[in-house]
């Protein structure tokens, strides 16, 4: 039975002086507000073993790196990294009657080193695949500062694989970018070159207060009001519940949108002056009318939730958005062209980012939003990740590094706090790579596998033809 890679005996341990668990005993630490995106983690806390402090909750990224790896060097910019980082470093308290962030002094990070050997009929990539997705089936303690492990997976002479293992409450997918971008310049430095110095950059306690420091106005308020006036939070029937599996047992439907359907969406995103969420979210509109029968689906994603001040800032900044679209009615239309509903979604979109404020300030003008979510009921979130290009390949001193696509799907996956989640990225090879995150509990892979095929059928026929009127159910 394969064991979770931190049970396993690695060929090298290299953990310069001791690793701690958490802080010292006796240390000093700072307490600092939470932000409006931490609350919000804060509601869909479940306690350690699930929900948003769970130990599955976690984000992994991987990089393929090319080159002698000196181990000393890396094992230096994870733990500067991590000084740099102070959210990579903090506890979350979430006692009776009080929240706040609990800052901590910098202590090392693991670094977990092993030999991924040749075997027959596996490529170098394959056994890099695997190794990120072992990664992912594994788990992390929030309890466990820093909330950052790396392991390094020797697949041959000079050819690397790097994971990084993070806390979901400590960062989001443009927060991946921004570490693997610091870890590379730093472990550069010190090996003696001289990469472009690190940008200046704010600390999450400085995004949090900014963030709290944004409120709603009364047109804000009133917009909300009367956009989400009867609506309902979209989810779609649950197939089953295994009632003999306590808890969520999440994985992850893996799949790719060819290069030639990618381009055709990004062109077409171009046509319409909108962008790759917004042809995206209009497929599912049609997918969810073609499961449910909706014609006014209200989809939750995430908004950016960062100024042009946070870029450089590590931490979970995205914001909870509602983007309800409804769909024109076929009785007075004779049906609708998909340009005409991906032109609906990308006005809700505009008008949604224009009175963007913390879910908080939302759900207070909508009370009755979620008031349709029940244990049969799997709440949809829909997201295109926002991340900069800061590693897709990138040269640190002597060494490449390069995001690993991955192209085959993990057996088990990091938790999300309920629900069902479409997530899609365009990857580095010009290819949109999707994963549509799904509770077992809930839904058999046939019927997740099944939605897939759905929705790649109606993103393909509706580039194709554009203008043809369909009718809704």
């Amino acid at each position: 039975m394969t064991k979770h890679w931190k049970d396993l005996d690695p060929v090298i341990s290299h953990r310069p002086g001791a690793v701690a668990e958490g802080p010292a005993p006796g240390a000093e630490s700072e307490k600092v507000p939470l932000s409006h995106s931490q609350e919000f983690l804060c509601a869909r806390d479940d306690g350690e073993f699930s929900g948003s402090f769970g130990r599955r909750h976690i984000l992994v990224n991987a990089w393929r790196l090319t080159g002698k790896v000196d181990l000393d060097a890396l094992q230096g910019a994870l733990n500067d990294v991590v000084a740099r980082h102070e959210i990579l470093r903090t506890r979350v308290v979430r006692d009776a009657g009080q929240r706040y962030q609990e800052i901590h002094p910098p202590v090392p990070v693991t670094l977990l080193v092993r030999d991924v050997p040749p075997v027959a009929g596996k490529s170098a990539d394959l056994r890099a695949e695997e190794l990120f997705n072992e990664a992912e089936a594994g788990t992390l303690s929030v309890r466990d500062l820093p909330v950052l492990r790396a392991i390094l997976g020797r697949l041959g002479d000079d050819d690397w694989a790097l994971v990084l293992v993070t806390h979901h409450t400590a960062t989001d997918a443009w927060s991946m970018s921004v570490l693997i971008r610091d870890v590379m310049n730093v472990y550069a430095s010190r090996r003696g070159w001289h990469p472009p110095e690190l940008p200046e950059m704010c600390q999450y306690r400085e995004f949090a207060v900014a963030q709290r420091a944004r409120s709603a106005d009364a047109a804000t308020r009133a917009y909300w009001r009367q956009k989400l006036d009867g609506g309902r939070i979209f989810g779609i029937p649950v197939e089953h519940t295994t009632a003999d599996q306590p808890g969520s047992s999440y994985s992850a439907h893996v799949f790719m949108i060819d290069a030639a359907v990618t381009a055709d969406t990004v062109a077409f995103a171009k046509v319409i002056n909108g962008s790759l969420f917004m042809v995206l979210l209009a497929v599912f509109y049609l997918l969810a009318n073609q499961v449910t029968g909706t014609t006014d689906p209200v989809v939750p994603t995430f908004s950016f939730g960062r100024s042009p001040r946070f870029l450089n800032t590590v931490g979970f900044c995205v914001n909870p958005l509602p983007i309800r679209t409804s769909l024109p009615d076929n009785a007075s239309r004779g049906g609708s062209s998909f340009r005409e509903i991906v032109t609906l979604t990308r006005a809700s979109c505009l008008e949604a980012y224009a009175h963007d404020v913390p879910l908080t300030h939302i759900t207070s003008q909508a009370p009755q939003l979620t008031a349709s979510v029940t244990k049969d009921l799997a709440v949809v979130v829909f997201e295109v990740v926002q991340a900069p290009a800061l590693a897709d390949s990138r040269q640190a001193g002597d060494i490449s590094c390069t995001e690993i696509v991955r192209l085959n799907p993990p057996a088990g996956s990091r938790d999300i706090p309920g629900g069902m989640l479409w997530s899609f990225d365009v990857t580095a090879r010009n290819e949109i790579g999707a994963e549509l995150l799904f509770d077992r509990n809930q839904f058999g892979e046939e019927f997740i596998a099944g939605l897939v095929a759905q929705y790649r059928q109606i993103l393909a026929e509706s580039l194709a033809n554009p203008d043809e009127r369909r009718m809704l159910r």
